[in-house]
């Protein structure tokens, strides 16, 4: 199998902080602390999220197989997260900021890999084996996962500013 396109991936998750700044630029503090009804998280919450999966789960997870896969990883609880450390509670333009700065560091280790082998793996006890370029695949995708949620708290934004109109001519979500 060949190697991941280490530049593609990386320019991606480069561009991830300037889209999401894009997008969530008009949205108050307020309306970024909104909970949607299905009691999913709200903007500022996946936001935080973001920050805190660039620093304690990806990159780390990444750089631990690179350099030795047999280390077990150590254990993260996003949803205990977001209500320990109070990501609701948090301003969405610091969020935004905390994520773009640790994505920035991700992004230079990233470029500072020399010939990093893709196919260590790590054997994860639900998932099973995971070479290193299955965990950055993962890492990117899960920009694109979370950008598709933010896009839909977004549209949910909309819905509940133009109360009392349809968005039915908009297309369906």
């Amino acid at each position: 199998m060949d190697a991941p396109s280490l530049s593609a991936m990386t320019d991606r998750m480069a561009a991830f902080p300037g889209a999401l700044s894009a997008l969530l630029a008009p949205v108050s503090d307020v309306d970024a602390r909104l909970k949607p009804p299905s009691g999913a998280w709200s903007i500022v919450e996946i936001v935080n999220h973001l920050a805190d999966e660039e620093d304690e789960d990806f990159r780390t997870r990444v750089r631990m197989t690179l350099e030795d896969p047999s280390q077990a990883w150590p254990g993260i609880d996003p949803e205990g997260a977001a209500i320990e450390r109070r990501y609701n509670d948090r301003a969405l333009g610091e969020s935004l900021d905390r994520f773009a700065s640790a994505r920035a560091a991700s992004v230079a280790w990233l470029r500072s890999l020399e010939r990093p082998d893709w196919s260590r793996t790590h054997r994860h006890p639900k998932i099973g084996d995971l070479r290193a370029g299955d965990v950055l695949l993962s890492w990117c995708a899960h920009d694109a996962l979370h950008l598709r949620q933010l896009a839909k708290r977004v549209y949910e934004l909309a819905l509940q500013d133009g109360a009392g109109y349809r968005a039915d001519y908009a297309g369906g979500w």
